[in-house]
């Protein structure tokens, strides 16, 4: 779903003030907005960016699986076509002959044979052969029938992946805007109101691990597949957000995680809303380091590995590099789940 909303209400908004502004006298001055109001926008436009993100990435695995499905549907409308084709010659041999009124069956045709024993014979081959046109003819038919239906679904196909697609450009479009608007309100502040700002999605290290551009190590209390699951994410630190990405050079929250726990042999789900059906469900006060904690909304658009501490490490947005967050009252009110893959 697109934030078409919220979106909708912020423009009315605007041009509301923008039709007051010329009722009010000169004279009036409009107070800056503080580093408070720009976090709570920017907080909001996050959350508009990762609902975005889940979107392409659902949008893209319908795309892939159309796709999928095309090509298998395909090869099957060609093998069909030819058994169609091969039988049709058969039908229209059949049909060329009843044309020519002759009945291979008639008293004439049979009376024309030489002895009973081959008249009997020859009713039998005719038998036999009238059988086997009509068993031709049935198949035939049967597959004229799976002809068609191959040829709808293929076309059925063919629009799913379309309208994938297209969901998948208009997402990446709407997050393109969330971005330019975020960093346009952060250009308007200086440098220690835009730390304020960010405060709540900042990477901030933390005893588990730095956060410097260079990857970094884990040294938190996970282990087992955990602490290989987060040993790979804390060395994919500084590395940059990428929309839809799945690495090496670049994850989106999604597919820092995926790859995570792929290094330690676990396979999940590409998207956040299948992701947080991936495993065992445990509470916030339950969660141990290495656990997948979902953000935003019944079906979740953001997910990080907790790394114990109060420490999660994810990939927020494509205005900041992968890192490491503490879980502030922020994070909590807007937690969703936890799962144990």
């Amino acid at each position: 779903m697109f934030p078409t909303v919220s979106v909708s209400r912020r423009i009315s908004v605007v041009a509301v003030l923008s039709c007051g502004a010329f009722l009010l006298p000169a004279s009036v001055a409009y107070a800056e907005p503080t580093a408070d109001e720009v976090r709570e926008e920017i907080e909001r436009l996050e959350e508009e960016f990762a609902e975005l993100n889940a979107t392409y990435n659902e949008a893209k695995e319908d795309h892939e699986v159309a796709e999928e499905k095309l090509e298998d549907i395909r090869e099957d409308l060609e093998e069909a076509q030819e058994r169609v084709e091969k039988l049709g010659r058969g039908v229209r041999t059949l049909a060329n002959l009843a044309y020519t009124g002759t009945d291979f069956t008639s008293p004439t045709q049979l009376i024309g044979s030489g002895a009973p024993e081959e008249a009997m014979f020859h009713q039998a081959d005719l038998t036999y052969l009238s059988e086997q046109h009509n068993a031709s003819l049935d198949r035939y038919l049967e597959e004229l029938e799976e002809l068609e239906t191959l040829e709808a679904e293929a076309e059925e196909t063919e629009e799913e992946a379309a309208e994938a697609l297209k969901e998948a450009e208009e997402a990446t479009e709407a997050a393109e805007e969330k971005m330019e608007e975020q960093e346009a309100l952060l250009g308007e502040l200086t440098e220690e109101e835009r730390a304020a700002a960010t405060s709540n999605t900042a990477n901030t290290g933390g005893s588990t691990g730095g956060s410097g551009g260079g990857g970094s190590s884990y040294t938190g209390p996970a282990s087992g597949n955990a602490r290989v699951a987060l040993d790979f994410a804390y060395a994919q630190i500084g590395k940059p957000y990428v929309w839809g990405g799945t690495g090496p050079n670049g994850y989106d929250c999604s597919g820092l995680t995926q790859a995570a726990w792929a290094q330690a042999g676990v396979s999940l789900p590409r998207t956040t809303y299948d992701q947080v059906n991936a495993g065992q469900r445990v509470s916030w006060e339950n969660k141990q380091p290495g656990d997948l904690l979902f953000f935003y909304g019944s079906s979740p658009s953001h997910v990080g590995l907790y790394a114990g501490n109060g420490m999660m490490v994810h990939a927020s947005t494509s205005g900041k590099p992968i890192g490491e967050v503490a879980l502030n009252d922020y994070y909590r009110s807007n937690f969703v789940a936890a799962v144990r893959p």
